[in-house]
């Protein structure tokens, strides 16, 4: 074959593999632009961004695996998104969606539990812990809020600032624990410390705190010296597995997305030896409406070893020890808007996360807070609260009442002043 053919039949290649992609991703009514500059689609609605592809082995790595390679070459400015990156996002994941549900037999029944027993042991959950989370405590105060939460926040009124919207967070749960002073609290992933230190500081308990990620707990027992709290809340560098004692109150705020559906019967079996008898149980955790395995890429480039449960999963955590499901709320919207602010924070400060690390990061971060926005918006994640207690516990609210009365009855005016801009 000569030279000129063979360019000719690879520029015949080259649509017929653009198609096989848009139709792997469920025809999203998007257009993919060849490097040759042919644009291809495969919905007959108009384009809501473009994709431009630079250059050919880019295309053949979406191909064998659009899942990962799409998020490599996005980071690495080999394709690049014109048009509103969210609005692509937000028609690619449904679309994905869809085409996932008619999967073949032999992926739903081998391949996604094969994906689901990768390990996270202690030493495995450590590591995982330590590449997202101990990337730089200077890095994550550059956009959050200031109090360092890195969970879903809670508008009960939308316009209300971040700030905000996190100790509204913070108080919805202590109120749906109904915590009373001299309680014993014991917290599975303290984060930054800012809802162990909200406990005891506005409802009188004394708390335990498990972290995996050493520099946020060198980082929260800091804060604890620092405001005087010290002798009521500790902060303990060890496995949740490693939970010894009898507590009032077992409480687990973006933690359980770390664990793996593996080990879902051994946490529930922590929270039954640690919780008194009478003891209640919150459990809030990014989920899905049903059994999905989460991005290659998000598992490989962002949160290793993660998986967001559907509702049907978490229930392994519960059941196998007489535990009672008295409460269950979706705050998926509110996951949204939370992700909306830290991306417009993350973007004021992009040139200084350039600056810490570079491009390829800055992109990398754009791409996995944006398709978390998307993610949320479309319903492809689901941000659930379980409220627990055990079997036959009768001493519980009658009514929700209490969880929703005014916000301001329940935070101090010095605290929602300072929480406002």
């Amino acid at each position: 074959m000569s030279a000129h053919a063979a360019i000719n039949r690879g520029n015949r290649l080259l649509p017929w593999l653009a198609r096989k992609i848009l139709r792997a991703i469920g025809d999203p009514p998007i257009r993919l632009v060849l490097p040759d500059g042919t644009e291809v689609t495969a919905s007959d609605g108009p384009p809501v961004a473009w994709l431009r592809v630079d250059d050919r082995s880019t295309l053949l790595r979406l191909v064998v695996n659009p899942d990962l390679n799409f998020g490599d070459a996005y980071a690495a400015g080999r394709i690049k998104v014109e048009g509103d990156l969210l609005e692509f996002l937000k028609a690619v994941y449904p679309a994905m969606s869809a085409a996932s549900k008619s999967a073949s037999s032999f992926r739903r029944a081998v391949i996604r539990p094969l994906r689901q027993m990768r390990c996270n042991t202690r030493r495995a959950s450590r590591h995982n812990v330590h590449h997202h989370y101990d990337l730089s405590n200077d890095f994550y105060r550059l956009w959050l809020d200031d109090e360092m939460l890195y969970t879903c926040a809670y508008f009960p009124d939308p316009a209300m600032t971040l700030e905000q919207a996190q100790l509204a967070k913070m108080d919805l749960v202590c109120r749906k624990l109904w915590l009373k002073p001299g309680e014993s609290v014991v917290e599975a992933g303290s984060g930054w410390g800012a809802l162990a230190l909200y406990m005891a500081r506005h409802y009188g308990v004394t708390v335990k705190s498990f972290n995996i990620s050493r520099r946020q707990v060198f980082y929260a027992r800091e804060r604890a010296k620092v405001e005087g709290l010290d002798d009521r809340v500790e902060f303990i560098d060890d496995d949740y597995r490693n939970i010894s004692g009898r507590f009032d109150v077992f409480v687990s705020v973006g933690m359980l997305e770390h664990v793996g559906r593996r080990y879902y019967r051994q946490l529930g079996g922590v929270i039954d030896r640690c919780l008194a008898p009478d003891g209640r149980a919150l459990m809030h955790s990014i989920g899905r409406d049903r059994p999905e395995d989460l991005s290659p890429w998000i598992k490989r480039r962002i949160f290793p070893g993660a998986y967001p449960p559907a509702l049907s999963e978490m229930m392994d955590v519960v059941e196998p020890f007489g535990l009672s499901v008295l409460d269950v709320e979706n705050l998926r919207l509110h996951y949204a808007r939370t992700l909306q602010h830290w991306l417009k924070r993350f973007e004021a400060v992009v040139d200084t996360v350039r600056d810490m690390f570079d491009e390829r990061f800055v992109r990398t971060w754009r791409l996995y807070l944006t398709g978390s926005i998307a993610a949320f918006t479309t319903g492809h994640l689901q941000l659930f609260q379980l409220l627990l207690a055990r079997s036959g516990v009768n001493t519980v609210p009658w009514t929700r009442e209490r969880l929703y009365r005014e916000l301001a009855s329940s935070l101090t005016a010095e605290t929602w002043n300072r929480a406002t801009y």
